[in-house]
């Protein structure tokens, strides 16, 4: 089990693409227990044989639709249009953009790179350092996994056994505590007197506009969930309304996305959607191999540790993910080790819920440090910086995003009171 690790890391340390990294591990690790490789084309079919995985290609082209129909003016305009009014107005307004960008794109990298361009190249010119500017678009980012609808709760979804919907009401708090993180950080530095007031401002007619279009964007999340509460449609289902409403809203309402954009954003969507099963069948490979290795009974006796002491299992689960989240995919950890924990979740009387949501704050947090650290590397990409800079200015909102995972759990009601409310 120890090689199969190893093997793992050592490909992914050299720069080999994650899927095929994880794959030939798990071939290593089918080769350790003696079973015949035949077995592997059976085990690459059924990690994708699940109805829970045809959601992921609809969200990710509602999302790829919105982007292509210029979602992100009308977005920044109500974000901004809300918080002119106070002293760091603007990266306030940053944060909020995030927040409503989660519910249309559920991508974290999305998030960086479309809203990046934008506040990167505003925030400087009213007098914030290129380093806060870059720091406030990447910890805010990381919401986009966390808000429904998310990619990743479709993927804990299918490995947990949890509905679709409960996780999906799951995410809305732990969410929006990240994004009150941020802030919280804002507020001390723009108490501090260390942050201009905004500057930029809409026309009347232009920004009132703007800020109806941006409702109306803001109105897709809840179609999903609310014909799903409602038993209308399941996730799946709920995904291809989304992918009409979105096209409605590109072509009729914006006029902004031609059949030459509507094309390229299939195409996107497309190759997103490859890569995305490609993992999960990589993974399902990967995870096959550990269980045959013995991990399940390892995990087991680690569990016992922590009998009668589940915060404390939960905390050692955020520091695990924490660790696997600087060098592995955020799908990919989830597809390996969440079928693991959670029976050791549900011995030690840990709602999975609460648990589900430990682990994807956690795991996205790792989107934001070395050595993997995807956003990280979209934002200096995007921001033209280089990597010190910026973690110097991202450690305060590092800082405090961690503290919301530790209140995470600490008070289970944060994850589960909006499914019981809704949902019972």
């Amino acid at each position: 089990m120890i090689l199969v690790a190893l093997v793992g890391l050592g490909l992914l340390f050299i720069g080999v693409p994650v899927a095929f990294a994880l794959g030939l591990a798990g071939l290593v690790g089918i080769w350790i227990a003696g079973i015949p490789f035949s077995i592997v084309t059976t085990r690459l079919f059924t990690g994708v044989d699940s109805f829970v995985f045809l959601a992921v290609p609809f969200y990710i082209l509602a999302a790829e639709i919105m982007n292509q129909g210029g979602i992100t003016t009308r977005l920044i305009a109500i974000a901004s249009g809300a918080t002119r009014w106070f002293r760091g107005g603007t990266a306030y307004a940053n944060v909020g953009t995030s927040v409503m960008f989660a519910g249309i794109s559920g991508s974290a990298v999305a998030d960086a790179a479309a809203l990046g361009r934008v506040f990167m190249e505003e925030m400087p010119k009213e007098g914030y350092t290129k380093p806060y500017s870059a720091a406030v678009t990447a910890a805010s980012s990381i919401i986009g996994p966390i808000i429904p609808p998310s990619g990743l709760a479709i993927l804990l979804a299918a490995v947990s056994g949890l509905s679709v919907i409960d996780l999906f009401l799951a995410g809305v708090v732990p969410g929006l505590l990240l994004g009150v993180a941020c802030c919280a950080v804002i507020a001390i530095d723009a108490f501090r007197g260390h942050l201009p007031r905004p500057r930029r401002s809409f026309g009347s007619g232009l920004g009132w506009r703007m800020m109806i279009e941006g409702v109306a964007v803001a109105t897709l999340p809840l179609i999903i969930i609310g014909g799903m509460l409602a038993g209308a449609y399941t996730a799946t289902e709920g995904g291809g309304i989304a992918v009409a409403y979105a096209i409605f809203l590109a072509v009729v309402v914006f006029r902004k996305l031609d059949m030459r954009g509507l094309w390229q954003a299939f195409v996107n969507a497309a190759r997103i959607s490859a890569t995305i099963y490609l993992l999960v069948a990589a993974a399902t490979v990967l995870s096959y191999a550990l269980n045959l290795l013995g991990i399940a009974g390892w995990v087991r006796g680690a569990a016992l540790l922590f009998e009668d002491q589940p915060v404390l299992f939960l905390f050692a689960i955020m520091g695990l993910m924490l660790v696997l989240g600087t060098f592995l995919d955020i799908g990919a950890a989830i597809l390996i080790f969440v079928p693991l924990i959670m029976p050791a979740a549900y011995a030690l009387g840990i709602d999975p819920l609460q648990i589900s949501m430990v682990v994807m704050l956690s795991l996205a947090i790792g989107l934001l440090t070395p050595p993997v650290g995807v956003v990280l590397f979209v934002i200096m990409r995007v921001g033209d910086i280089r990597m010190t800079p910026l973690l110097r200015a991202l450690a305060p909102f590092l800082a405090a995003e961690l503290i919301a995972v530790a209140i995470l759990c600490l008070v289970p009601e944060l994850s589960t009171w909006l499914p019981e409310l809704l949902n019972p």
